[in-house]
């Protein structure tokens, strides 16, 4: 039995890791003092964010670009600035990660 519980938490832990490491990527960069994970802060909530873009073609592309660009309007009066700093690799990563919550 305890080799059977050593073996379903190891496996959680590997399930979790990529939540865990897109998490510590959205602090990194700061995006969550602006975004929470499911509720809004300045900008809309990550969950609001996935649901929104569910089943929308060309979503994660728009998204990369919105991020990288920044943008106001849709969300409300306050703009989202730019995040040219922020390698492409780690915006997509983002993005993915954002969807994958809907």
């Amino acid at each position: 039995m305890k080799i059977l519980a050593g073996v379903l938490f190891a496996a959680s832990a590997v399930l979790a890791a990529p939540v865990q490491a897109d998490e510590a990527l959205a602090k990194q960069h700061n995006c969550l003092a602006c975004h929470g994970i499911d509720k809004k802060v300045v900008g809309p909530a990550f969950k609001d964010i996935a649901k929104k873009y569910k089943g929308q073609a060309g979503a994660e592309a728009n998204l990369i670009e919105k991020v990288k660009k920044g943008g106001s309007g849709l969300w409300g009066p306050i703009p989202m600035p730019p995040n040219a700093a922020v390698s492409d690799a780690d915006i997509k990563k983002l993005v993915e990660w954002i969807l994958k919550m809907g």
